[in-house]
């Protein structure tokens, strides 16, 4: 495979796959991913997702489902709020068990286009808001070689089937993330406040120990808000570093969420007497504050064993 960059593409990606779409997926951008289909295949799906949560479950803007019973078809659909759509079904299957495909979603203003081994399959009149779509899930039996994003200026739909041709010619895989290096020092702009939340979205190493995020004040050594899951003893240990001292850990929790080699998403939300955690959509821990001036709260660090790959603060 040409043109790789293993910094911006994923390669051998664990199934189930949940990842962040850096920047949103936009008209005249492509997803491509390149795999086999194993031999007990049944059925596979790709979805476009509106965030990651479980419960409730995320918003699917395109479900693409390659189902290999008879001679094989493909459902695509949108879920929203929990509720599937009108299923549109393509009786024209181009994957075949036990042999190597790329898949190419080319999205325009008002559709998806699919393509196949370079040859055009479907398209898909957008039922959510395109730029929603900030997650792409990879489910079921299918092996995934590579998989990543190509910017590009193409428009036009005309342009499409020269176009994946063109790149499953190169097979080229690229994607855009910002710089998330750790160690990841970013500003709390104005500082924490109650109704503010963070969002950390992240993948852990294949063979972890730990990994940190701590609410800090940048005029101090204080740490208001300390988070370490442990991944060697499946612990989470939560607490402040107040005057040079470390206050008393917490680390009672019913589930520890990190998996080797996984994706996940932290929400850190501020009330008004404390934060509560929830890892990937689900409710985990709350923290009652330690440090009463909010306002001094104003640096988040972020550093340990996982691949950062987005931050926001809203």
């Amino acid at each position: 495979m040409s043109a790789l960059s293993p910094a911006r593409t994923v390669l051998n990606p664990r199934i189930p796959y949940t990842g962040t779409i850096f920047g949103g997926f936009k008209p005249g951008e492509m997803i491509i991913i390149q795999g086999k289909v194993p031999n007990d295949a049944d059925r596979f799906q790709v979805d476009l997702q509106c965030g990651s949560s479980i419960n409730p479950r995320a918003d699917v803007a395109f479900h693409f489902n390659p189902r290999f019973q008879r001679s094989g078809y493909i459902v695509c659909n949108t879920l929203q709020e929990e509720k599937w759509g009108r299923e549109e079904i393509t009786y024209e299957m181009p994957f075949k068990k036990g042999e190597n495909f790329e898949i190419i979603i080319y999205a325009l203003k008002d559709v998806l286009k699919v393509a196949v081994n370079g040859k055009h399959v479907l398209q898909y009149r957008h039922r959510l808001a395109l730029e929603r779509v900030d997650t792409l899930g990879v489910y079921g039996k299918i092996h995934v070689q590579a998989l990543g994003f190509v910017s590009d200026t193409m428009s036009t739909s005309s342009s499409f089937e020269s176009k994946n041709t063109e790149v499953a010619k190169e097979n080229t895989i690229l994607l855009q993330p910002p710089d998330y290096t750790l160690p990841y020092k970013g500003i709390l702009k104005n500082g924490i406040s109650p109704g503010k939340t963070i969002s950390i979205k992240a993948e852990v190493s294949a063979y972890p120990h730990s990994f940190v995020v701590n609410f800090c004040s940048s005029d101090s050594t204080d740490i208001a808000l300390h988070l370490n899951p442990r991944m060697k003893n499946s612990t989470f240990i939560r607490n402040s570093y107040l005057k040079g001292c470390w206050g008393s850990e917490e680390c009672s929790l019913s589930k520890f969420p990190f998996v080797a080699g996984q994706y996940f998403e932290i929400i850190i939300y501020c009330d008004t007497h404390q934060y509560k955690v929830a890892v990937n959509g689900v409710h985990l821990l709350d923290y009652k504050h330690r440090v009463k001036s909010l306002e001094s709260i104003n640096q988040l660090e972020i550093n340990g064993d996982i691949m950062l790959l987005d931050v926001k603060m809203w």
